[in-house]
């Protein structure tokens, strides 16, 4: 029997059940002729198609999530951008200096605080917010340091003379809360898998597991060597207090996070069988020509090869592992000014507390009071999948050294999130500069999700990151970028027959639903052409007469002031914005209006 031709070209419902009745016509004209809808020969030929076109969609679904470029799933496109570099935590942490207030019994004399009851707050002091975010105090402050700021807060009725002291410090706070999870482990299983009890994990503090192995971090469970602070107790300790060392890490793990905020430790496959004392493998093993050897080797080789992984890490077997790390309270911890609230079990260290009156003590410890008189930020809302994928690319393409003006914008956005992380940067060689200085503008979040100026922590977190990386001829000033709250005016032409309250809805909801979650680039371009687009692409509008745009200034926006008429191209098609700037709508559904003609 001859074979029978079959046309593939075929994708969608009606072009398969067009094929279908072609090759029916063709191949079986005396078994069935009825190809009217109301046959069940019809009804069939209709199923078939169905099926067809459900198995095409999906095939072409899938084959487009294995790229990175046309992948639409968040999970898929966090996952791609991961095997090239850019990894995406779930959360980060947001930092800040506060204020502490305490009071301080006066001097005899009456001539100035009693240093007696001066004391330490110590570092690990749980603090609240009024959106119920934690955190926690990273540093010990000293109520007795002379840059403090002295008061009188109390005096004698009958005297005049102060009787009580105010003294104001200040420290650095992280958000999250310290947590424990004590896991156990049964049987030898490949490739280990754990899930923390906590999700909005920033941070895994340490692993150990019941016989007092620890347990290391790694980037990629090939990494089989981590760089170890160890404290330096030489002479010179108050110079260098720590040495750093090279610390081969047999047992290690991997961190992955799941877009729900759940965080997993990830091990290898290798047994405590497995260990090898020697970790670096012998170059004349397994690169170079030696006499005596019956094959050939290749002239080039990879240096990876010199890194023996003992099967990527040893995974922990019949044992219990406790698991030490913080993790944020709420889904967003960047938090505004004055919103700091209470102190939870403040920890105190008084020079001689067993000498001191016990009264005055506890004055001295329910009088603490905490307030933030800058925003605390670094946290930021979820970034969409097209940011992932401009960011995988630039990830890709740094290779873990900034050299481009592109390797230094990749490098920021992967900061570890413990660190807080950065919405927006954008590099600037300084013009006027006489060395290769380069200028970088940062812009971060608020409580709202809407642009913020970074504050001094997270710069400096930025700085001490970027100078791992950067030539060694670079220089970096980290910079606020400034930031454009504008507005959107237009006018369009409706038809006669529609309703032009329901048409200035759908108008307004249009240019709304694109512009909502959009966060422009520092330096990005807004199309006025892309509005009247997409306003002429509403039902029932003949013509978009007229779109402007307003800078919107104080109160609640951004104090710039920008003038927009004069930054417009010279065919009016887009706004030109400076590039330490950033274009935001702040409140989309007030700052976007229209009239209907």
């Amino acid at each position: 029997m001859a074979k029978k031709p079959i046309n593939y070209t075929g994708r969608d419902f009606q072009s398969i059940r067009n094929d279908l009745v072609n090759y029916t016509k063709r191949y079986y004209p005396t078994t069935f002729k009825d190809f009217s809808e109301a046959s069940f020969g019809s009804l069939m030929l209709d199923l078939v198609a169905y099926v067809g076109d459900q198995l095409s969609f999906y095939s072409d679904f899938q084959s487009n999530e294995t790229f990175l470029d046309t992948a639409i799933r968040y999970n898929n496109v966090s996952r791609l951008a991961e095997t090239m570099g850019y990894r995406h935590e779930s959360a980060a942490n947001s930092t800040g200096v506060v204020s502490f207030f305490i009071l301080i019994p006066a001097k005899a004399n009456a001539r100035g605080p009693n240093d007696a009851y001066l004391p330490i707050l110590q570092r690990g002091t749980v603090i609240s917010s009024n959106n119920h975010a934690v955190f926690t105090l990273i540093e010990d402050v000293d109520f007795s340091d002379a840059n403090n700021e002295i008061t009188v807060a109390r005096v004698d009725n009958t005297t005049g003379n102060p009787t009580f002291f105010a003294i104001k410090a200040s420290g650095q706070v992280v958000s999250g809360r310290r947590y424990v999870d004590t896991m156990t482990v049964g049987d030898y299983r490949r490739f280990l898998r754990l899930g923390l009890s906590k999700t909005n994990v920033t941070d895994v503090m340490s692993v150990r597991d019941a016989q007092g192995n620890e347990y290391y971090q790694v980037d990629y469970l090939s990494q089989d060597v981590v760089m170890k602070e160890v404290e330096n107790v030489a002479s010179d300790r108050t110079a260098v207090p720590y040495i750093m060392r090279l610390k081969p890490v047999p047992r290690r793990f991997v961190t992955q996070h799941s877009t729900t905020g759940e965080t997993f430790l990830q091990f290898g496959y290798g047994s405590e069988d497995n260990l090898t004392g020697n970790l670096i493998a012998d170059p004349a093993d397994v690169v170079l020509k030696v006499n005596g050897r019956d094959y050939i080797s290749d002239q080039t080789f990879d240096p990876t090869n010199l890194i023996q992984t003992d099967k990527f890490g040893v995974v922990p077997v019949n044992t219990t592992l406790t698991v030490e790390y913080t993790a944020n309270t709420t889904s967003t911890v960047n938090v505004a000014v004055g919103s700091l609230a209470r102190i939870s079990s403040p920890r105190f260290q008084f020079s001689d507390q067993a000498s001191l009156d016990s009264g005055l003590v506890e004055t001295v410890i329910a009088s603490l009071e905490v307030d933030n008189e800058d925003p605390i930020l670094g946290d930021t809302s979820i970034i969409l999948a097209d940011e992932i994928r401009e960011r995988a690319a630039g990830a890709y393409a740094s290779q873990n050294r900034a050299v481009t003006r592109s390797d230094y914008i990749s490098l920021v956005y992967r900061m570890p999130p413990k660190f807080g992380r950065v919405r927006k940067c954008n590099v600037i060689r300084d013009a006027n500069s006489l060395k290769r200085n380069l200028n970088l503008y940062l812009l971060a979040e608020d409580v709202n999700g809407n642009y913020a100026e970074p504050n001094i922590n997270l710069k400096e977190n930025v700085k001490t990151w970027i100078n791992r990386y950067r030539m060694v001829n670079d220089t970096i000033d980290v910079l606020n970028g400034k930031i454009i709250n504008i507005g959107i005016n237009f006018r369009v032409l409706a038809d006669l027959e529609v309703n032009k309250y329901e048409l200035l809805q759908a108008c307004t909801d249009k240019i709304i639903r694109r512009f909502l979650n959009v966060k422009f680039e520092i330096g990005e371009a807004v199309y006025i052409s892309e509005i009247y687009k997409l306003l002429n692409e509403v039902p029932g509008v003949v013509d978009t007469t007229n779109v402007e745009l307003i800078n919107q200034s104080g109160g609640i926006y951004s104090n710039y002031v920008y003038d927009i008429d004069s930054n417009l191209s010279n065919d009016g098609r887009y706004l030109l914005i400076p590039e330490d700037t950033a274009a935001e709508i702040l409140l989309p559904t007030t700052d976007i209006s229209g009239v209907i003609t």
